[in-house]
C-alpha cells in the first residue's frame, strides 16, 4: 500500500482520504489542514516521515521561480527542516511538466481549447512560472496579477521579462517575509474579500493558484473559463452560481475533489520510487499519463 499525504497550512474543512487503484499499486492519498497552525504542521510532518510515501506541502510553496531562478521560502524550509527521510514535494515538479503539457498539448488536441490571443488573467506567476511560460508560448494575451492579489497593489505585469526583473529585485526581500503577509492561510483562505473587479471582467480565463481566485473573485464570472487545482464539489458550484462557462482542472476529479499539484508529485514519486531531483519534465507527463491522468474539463453553464 502506497500513503501520500498533503499536509497543509490551509483550512481543515477541506480535508479529504481518498482509497483507490493506480497502475496496479492500492493508494491511500490524504489532505490534513492545520488551519495556519505552523507547530501543528511541523508536528505532523515529523511523525510522518518515515511511515508514509510522500509528504506533499499544501497551502504554501518551498520555492517561487522566475526563469531559471529559484527563490526558498523561508517559512517554508523551517516547516519541514525536521523530516530527514521521507521526500517532501510542494508541486513544483508538475507546475513545471503537467502544467505546461495541459496547457500547450492536451487542451488543444484532446479538447479543442486554444489559449492564442485570448485574454488571461494569471493570479501569480511566480508560484507557477510554468503555466506562465505556457501561456506566453500559446499566443494569449497574459496578465500577470502577482502584485494585485499578493501584495495588494494595482501594478499590471505583462510580459515574462518584466516578471523576470521585478522576482529578481523583490524576491529575495519577499521570500523572509511571514509568508501569511502574501497568501491566506486558515480561515483566511474560506473568508471571500474581492479584489480589483475591472482586471476579472477583463479576462476571459482565469488561470492558477484557486484560493487567489476564490478569495478574490466578484460575483459576476459569466461566461469565463477558470482553469486551476483542488477544486471541491462546493467550489464548483459556487462557480457555478456565479456562471462560470468552462472549469478546467489539471488533475481529474477524484470523489468530488481535483487533487493538488503536491499530491500529483507525490503520487509519481511513490510510483517510480525516485526522487524529484531525479525526474525530468517529460517523466511527470509520462508517469502521469501511464497512470491514467488526465485534466477535467466540465461546462457549468451554457453559451
Amino acid at each position: 500500500m502506497k500513503r501520500v499525504v498533503s499536509v497543509s497550512l490551509g483550512s481543515s474543512t477541506r480535508d479529504k482520504r481518498v482509497e483507490t487503484e493506480i497502475l496496479g499499486e492500492r493508494f491511500i492519498i490524504e489532505r490534513i489542514g492545520t488551519d495556519g497552525d505552523t507547530a501543528r504542521y511541523r508536528r505532523l510532518v515529523e511523525e510522518l516521515d518515515g511511515q508514509v510515501d510522500a509528504i506533499g506541502m499544501g497551502g504554501i510553496d518551498l520555492y517561487l521561480q522566475a526563469g531559471r531562478a529559484r527563490y526558498k521560502i523561508r517559512d517554508a524550509a523551517r516547516l519541514i527542516r525536521g523530516v530527514r527521510r521521507t521526500p517532501v514535494v510542494d508541486g513544483g515538479g508538475i507546475k513545471n511538466s503537467w502544467e505546461k503539457y495541459v496547457i500547450l498539448e492536451y487542451l488543444p488536441k484532446e479538447a479543442g481549447i486554444s489559449f492564442a490571443g485570448r485574454r488571461v488573467l494569471q493570479v501569480s506567476s511566480v508560484d507557477r512560472y510554468g503555466m506562465a511560460e505556457a501561456f506566453a508560448q500559446a499566443g494569449a494575451q497574459t496578465l500577470f496579477g502577482d502584485f494585485y492579489f499578493a501584495l495588494g497593489l494595482p501594478i499590471p505585469m505583462r510580459s515574462l521579462t518584466t516578471v523576470r526583473f521585478l522576482a529578481a529585485c523583490l524576491l529575495p526581500v519577499l521570500t523572509k517575509l511571514p509568508f501569511q503577509w502574501l497568501y491566506p492561510t486558515g480561515a483566511k483562505q474560506e473568508q471571500h474579500a474581492p479584489r480589483y473587479p475591472h482586471v476579472f471582467r477583463w479576462a476571459e480565463v482565469l488561470a492558477g493558484d484557486f484560493h487567489f481566485i476564490r478569495r478574490y473573485m466578484p460575483e459576476d464570472l459569466s461566461g469565463k473559463t477558470v482553469l486551476t487545482q483542488t477544486v471541491t464539489a462546493q467550489d464548483a458550484e459556487d462557480l457555478r452560481r456565479r456562471r462560470v462557462r468552462t472549469l478546467i482542472t489539471v488533475s481529474p476529479e477524484m470523489e468530488g475533489r481535483s487533487l493538488g499539484t503536491n499530491v500529483l508529485e507525490g503520487i509519481v514519486l511513490a510510483l517510480s520510487g525516485r526522487r524529484s531531483a531525479d525526474l525530468k519534465p517529460e517523466d511527470y507527463v509520462q508517469w502521469l499519463l501511464r497512470a491514467g491522468f488526465r485534466p477535467r474539463v466540465e461546462t457549468l453553464t451554457a453559451a
